[in-house]
C-alpha cells in the first residue's frame, strides 16, 4: 500500500460517522486535488485567448530587459500601455516554457492554461482555509471553496485568462496571509503578507488597495495597545509590511526601476483611462468602452452569476452592514469583523469606483473579476447565517446546507453542460430561449475560443487531404501539428470553408447553409461554411432581394466602387459584378452629432464619436453591405472600408468617404468658415483649419482643395494644451500637452478629391491648439472666446472711456488690457499683436527680461478675445507689479508695424 495512502483508508474505514468527520477536515483538500486532476485533463480543450499572445510578449520584453539584451522594456511593444502590465505571473509562464524547452505553440498554449488553472485552484485552496478561520465552520469552509470553483465565466477563465484570474487568486491568498498576520503577531507573518501584496500590486495596480486597509487596522490596534513593547511591536511589523510589499513590487516590476514614483501614478490613470477604446454590445446597443453607462459592469455581474451565489452574496453583505450598525464599536477592536468590513469594501468599492470615475471596460466585468475572492466569503457567510437563524427548528439547518448542496449540483451540471464554453454563461436574468436573442445584445465569445472546437469538427468530418481554411492563425495555433497540417490558411476567397465569428444583428452570414455551427442557448458563437458552395436560404433570398430594391428605388448618396444608398435608417453599400477575388471587407460609419443633446445621455461626451458596422455579403455576382442606424443618428457621418480584419492603425482604408445626415453638411460648413473665417495654415499647400462650436460641441474641421494621395496618407499632428495641466491623461502631465495625433482616414475622407476631416475636442478647457504634418506644415489655433463672456465685458466698458484711441481703443480695467474694434471684420485680427510692458522697477522683470528693460506678452488675438455682434473685443491679463509704460500694436513679420501707441500708466 502506498504509505501516504495508509491514515486516510484507516479514517474511511472506521466508520461513517469516522469518515464524514475525515472528509469535513479533509474535504478542502480532496477537492482541490480532484479539480487539479481534472483541470489537467480538460486544459487542452480550452484555444488560445486574443491576449495571449500579447501577454507573452510583454513577458519576453520584461526579460530581455532583465537580462541586459534591450535597453528599455519598452522595446518590443507597440502599445504604450503594455509597459505596465505587471509580470510576476507572466515571467514563470514563459520561464516554464524554456525550462521544458517547449517551442510549438499547441504545447505553450496548452502549458499556460494548465498552469494558470492550478494557480487558481491554489487560490480556492486558501479561500478554504480563510472561511474556515472567518466561521469556525469547516462545512461553511467547503461551500465557500465551492462557491469560488464553480462560477462557471470564471472556471473557463482559469485556463485561458493569465492577467484577471491571477490576480483573483493572489488576491485571497493575500487576504488568508492577512488574516493570518493580525492573528499570530508576528514579524514573519507580516513579512509573508508582505511579499504577497507586493506581488498583486505587480499584477494590477488594483492591490494597491490592501495597503491603506493594512495601515489602518494596524494603526486601530496601535490606539488599543497596552504597555510599550506591544506598541513597538505593532509599529515594526507594520514597518516590516510596508518595506516589504514595496521591495517586492519594485524588485518584479521591471519598467519601474527607473521611475517608480512615475510608473504608480501612469498606471493608475490608465487604469481608469485605458487607452484601448473598443466598441462594445451591451444590451443591444454598440458603445465606446469609455462611455459605458455607471452599471455597465454590476449588470454584467448580475446576469452571469448563478442566481443561487448572487443571493448568498447579497444576504450576506446585509448582514455584515446590520452588524456593523449594531455594534459600531467592535469593527475597532475586532479582527474578524474588521476583515469582514474589508471584504465588503473589496467587493464594493472598486466597482463603484469605475462607475463614478467612467472608467475604460470591456469584455464583460473581467476587469473586476478580482471581486469575487470576497463575495464568495460573505457568501458563505450569508449561508452561515440563514443557517442559525433556523437554529431552533430542527430541519432548519440541515435543510438550508442540504438546498444549497442541491443548488451547487445543479451549478457544477451546467458547468459540465457548457464545457469548453462556460465563459459564456448567463442566468435566468436575460433571455436564454429566443434563438439568436443573447447575440444581438451582448458580445458573446469575447475570446472566440469556439473555433478550437470548430476547426476540430470540420477535421473529424472531412479526414483525406488538407482543407483551405480562412481563420486567424492564433485559431490555427491551438491544434496539435498534426491538425494543423490538415488546415492551410487563406485569404480572401480562395479557401475552401470560411470560419467567422462576424455575427452582428445584420450580419448575413446565418442565412448561408454551414458545415458547422457552434451554438449556445440557441445562440451562434462561430460557424464554418464551404465557401465555394455557400447557398442562402429561401428566406435571406427574400429579404436581401427586398433590400436591394428599396436601395436602388433611391438615388445613391455616394458614387464610388461601392454606392451608398439610405433608405430610411438603413445605409446600402452596393458593388455590381463583385469579382470572385476580391478580399471580404468591413464596412463602417462614425458619426458626428452636431449636438450632443440628440444622443442618449450615457454617449454625450465631447472628444468621441459613435461607431456603427457591419460586413459585407455576396449575393450572386453583387456584394451588399448593410449598417442599421438608430433613430438619434444625426450629424456628420465618415463612411469607411477596410479589408476584413486589417484594422492596423496604420492602414489605409480601402475607401472612404463623408456624408452630412442632416443640414449644413460638412462641405458646406467648410465653405461657411471660409467665407467668414481667416485660413487658419501655413503655406498655401497646407490644409485649411477651422474652430467649429455647434451646440456646445467643439471640433476641428480641415479642409484642403485638390489634395494629393500623399497628402491623404501623411499623419497629422495634434497637440492640445489645456489651461490647467491637471486635466491632462497622467502619461502626458510631462509634456504639458495631449498627444492626439492621427491619420487623415481616422476621422475624414477624401470626397471629390478634396480632404476633409471632422476632429472632436476634448472637453477641458482649451489654451492652444497645435497641429500640421511634420516637417510639411504648423499652424497654432486658439479656441473662439465664449460670445457672453465678451458681451458682459463689453457691457462694462459702455459706461467709461478708453485710455487711449487707435485702431483698437485700449482700456485697462480689473488689471487687464483690453482691446476693442467696435466695428471688425476678419482682416482686423489677421495681424499679431505685440504687447510690451515696462515696469517701473526693471528687477521687477524675469531674469531673462531684465538686460531688455520690459516683458514681451506679443500674443495672437484668437488666444485672448474672439467677436459678437460685428465687434471685437480681447483681454489680456496684466503683471501684478507696479508698471510705467505699455506699448502695443500690430505688425507683420518682415513688413514692419501696422499701427503702435504708447500708454503711459504710472502705476
Amino acid at each position: 500500500m502506498f504509505p501516504p495512502l495508509r491514515p486516510i483508508l484507516l479514517q474511511l474505514a472506521g466508520g461513517r460517522r469516522a469518515a464524514l468527520n475525515f472528509l469535513i477536515a479533509r474535504g478542502g483538500l480532496l477537492i482541490c486535488v480532484l479539480f487539479a486532476f481534472a483541470g489537467v485533463a480538460l486544459a487542452g480543450d480550452y484555444g488560445i485567448g486574443l491576449d495571449a499572445p500579447i501577454q507573452r510578449r510583454i513577458a519576453q520584453a520584461n526579460l530581455n530587459y532583465i537580462l541586459g539584451q534591450t535597453s528599455s522594456v519598452a522595446q518590443g511593444l507597440s502599445l504604450y500601455s503594455d509597459r505596465f502590465y505587471g509580470v510576476a505571473f507572466e515571467l514563470p509562464l514563459l520561464l516554464a516554457e524554456r525550462a521544458l524547452g517547449l517551442t510549438d505553440s499547441y504545447y505553450t498554449g496548452r502549458l499556460r492554461s494548465t498552469l494558470t488553472h492550478l494557480f487558481f485552484i491554489l487560490g480556492a485552496f486558501f479561500c478554504y482555509r480563510l472561511a474556515w478561520r472567518l466561521f469556525d465552520n469547516r462545512l461553511l469552509a467547503l461551500l465557500a471553496l465551492l462557491l469560488f470553483l464553480l462560477h462557471p465565466r470564471l472556471y473557463a477563465h482559469s485556463y485561458l485568462n493569465s492577467k484577471d484570474l491571477p490576480f483573483l487568486a493572489l488576491l485571497v491568498i493575500a487576504l488568508y496571509l492577512l488574516e493570518r498576520a493580525f492573528r499570530r503577531d508576528t514579524m514573519g507573518a507580516f513579512l509573508l503578507l508582505g511579499l504577497a501584496v507586493g506581488l498583486l500590486t505587480n499584477l494590477r495596480i488594483m492591490g494597491i488597495m490592501l495597503f491603506p486597509a493594512i495601515i489602518a487596522m494596524r494603526g486601530l490596534d496601535l490606539f488599543y495597545a497596552g504597555g510599550g513593547p506591544e506598541r513597538k511591536n505593532i509599529l515594526l511589523t507594520a514597518g516590516l509590511f510596508l518595506l516589504t510589499a514595496g521591495l517586492t513590487w519594485y524588485a518584479v516590476t521591471p519598467y519601474a526601476w527607473t521611475n517608480p514614483v512615475n510608473y504608480l501614478t501612469v498606471n493608475l490613470d490608465l487604469t481608469i483611462n485605458h487607452p484601448t477604446i473598443v466598441a462594445v454590445l451591451f444590451q443591444g446597443e454598440r458603445i465606446f468602452s469609455d462611455q459605458l453607462p455607471p452599471h455597465y459592469a454590476v449588470t454584467w455581474f448580475g446576469i452571469t452569476t448563478p442566481p443561487l451565489i448572487l443571493l448568498l452574496g447579497f444576504i450576506g453583505m446585509a448582514a455584515i452592514v446590520a452588524r456593523v450598525f449594531r455594534r459600531p464599536r467592535a469593527v475597532f477592536r475586532n479582527t474578524r469583523l474588521r476583515l469582514a468590513l474589508l471584504l465588503l469594501a473589496c467587493g464594493l468599492l472598486p466597482p463603484l469606483a469605475a462607475a463614478v470615475l467612467g472608467s475604460n471596460q470591456y469584455g464583460d466585468w473581467r476587469h473586476s473579476y478580482f471581486i469575487y475572492a470576497p463575495f464568495c466569503l460573505l457568501a458563505a457567510g450569508g449561508l452561515g447565517g440563514l443557517a442559525a437563524a433556523w437554529h431552533h427548528r430542527r430541519p432548519g439547518p440541515a435543510a438550508t446546507y442540504g438546498l444549497t448542496g442541491l443548488g451547487l449540483g445543479l451549478i457544477a451540471l451546467q458547468l459540465m453542460q457548457l464545457h469548453p464554453v462556460q465563459y459564456n454563461y448567463f442566468n435566468f436574468l436575460v433571455d436564454r430561449t429566443t434563438p439568436e436573442y443573447l447575440r444581438t445584445q451582448y458580445r458573446l465569445d469575447y475570446w472566440q475560443l469556439a473555433a478550437k472546437g470548430a476547426l476540430e469538427r470540420l477535421l473529424e468530418s472531412h479526414p483525406g487531404p488538407a482543407l483551405v481554411v480562412r481563420a486567424e492563425g492564433r485559431h490555427l495555433s491551438a491544434l496539435p501539428a498534426a491538425a494543423r497540417r490538415r488546415l492551410l490558411p487563406a485569404g480572401g476567397r480562395n479557401a475552401d470553408y470560411d470560419l467567422t465569428y462576424s455575427l452582428d444583428p445584420s450580419q448575413p452570414d446565418l442565412a448561408f447553409n454551414s458545415e458547422y455551427r457552434r451554438q449556445i442557448y440557441n445562440n451562434t458563437l462561430v460557424t464554418v461554411r464551404p465557401l465555394h458552395t455557400a447557398r442562402m436560404t429561401p428566406a435571406a433570398i427574400a429579404a436581401y432581394s427586398e433590400i436591394y430594391r428599396q436601395a436602388l428605388a433611391g438615388e445613391p448618396l455616394i458614387r464610388a466602387d461601392y454606392d451608398v444608398y439610405r433608405h430610411d435608417n438603413r445605409l446600402t453599400f452596393v458593388r455590381e459584378n463583385c469579382p470572385p477575388e476580391e478580399p471580404d471587407a468591413w464596412f463602417s460609419a462614425r458619426l458626428f452629432p452636431h449636438q450632443l443633446e440628440t444622443l442618449p445621455p450615457h454617449l454625450r461626451r465631447r472628444g468621441s464619436y459613435v461607431p456603427f458596422g457591419n460586413s459585407r455579403v455576396r449575393w450572386g455576382d453583387r456584394c451588399l453591405a448593410l449598417i442599421q442606424l438608430p433613430d438619434y443618428a444625426q450629424g456628420d457621418l465618415i463612411l469607411t472600408r477596410r479589408q476584413l480584419g486589417d484594422f492596423r492603425p496604420q492602414g489605409l482604408p480601402l475607401w472612404s468617404e463623408l456624408y452630412s445626415l442632416s443640414r449644413p453638411g460638412l462641405g458646406e460648413l467648410i465653405a461657411e468658415y471660409r467665407r467668414n473665417q481667416p485660413v487658419a495654415a501655413g503655406p498655401a499647400a497646407a490644409f485649411e483649419v477651422f474652430i467649429d462650436q455647434d451646440g456646445g460641441r467643439n471640433r476641428l474641421l480641415y479642409a484642403k482643395r485638390d489634395c494629393s494621395p500623399a497628402a491623404y496618407a501623411t499623419p497629422l499632428t495634434l497637440h492640445i494644451y489645456p489651461v490647467n495641466r491637471a486635466d491632462l491623461p497622467a502619461q502626458h502631465r510631462g509634456n504639458g500637452f495631449d498627444n492626439r495625433d492621427f491619420r487623415l482616414d481616422y476621422y475624414g475622407g477624401r470626397p471629390g478629391g478634396e480632404c476633409m476631416a471632422i476632429v472632436p475636442l476634448p472637453d477641458y478647457p482649451i489654451a492652444a491648439i497645435r497641429t500640421g504634418q511634420d516637417g510639411i506644415w504648423e499652424v497654432n489655433l486658439y479656441p473662439p472666446a465664449d460670445p457672453d463672456t465678451l458681451r458682459a465685458a463689453y457691457a462694462a466698458l459702455s459706461a467709461s472711456q478708453p485710455n487711449i484711441r487707435a485702431a483698437f481703443d485700449l482700456y485697462i480695467q480689473d488689471n487687464r488690457l483690453l482691446y476693442l474694434r467696435e466695428t471688425c471684420a476678419a482682416a482686423d485680427t489677421a495681424a499679431g499683436f505685440f504687447l510690451h510692458i515696462i515696469p517701473i522697477d526693471a528687477a521687477d522683470l524675469p531674469a531673462d527680461r531684465q538686460a531688455a528693460g520690459f516683458a514681451n506678452l506679443d500674443f495672437a488675438f484668437g488666444r485672448w478675445g474672439g467677436s459678437f455682434d460685428g465687434k471685437c473685443l480681447a483681454a489680456i491679463p496684466l503683471p501684478e507689479y507696479p508698471l510705467k509704460e505699455i506699448r502695443t500694436g500690430q505688425h507683420i513679420p518682415g513688413q514692419g508695424e501696422l499701427w503702435a501707441v504708447e500708454l503711459a500708466v504710472g502705476r
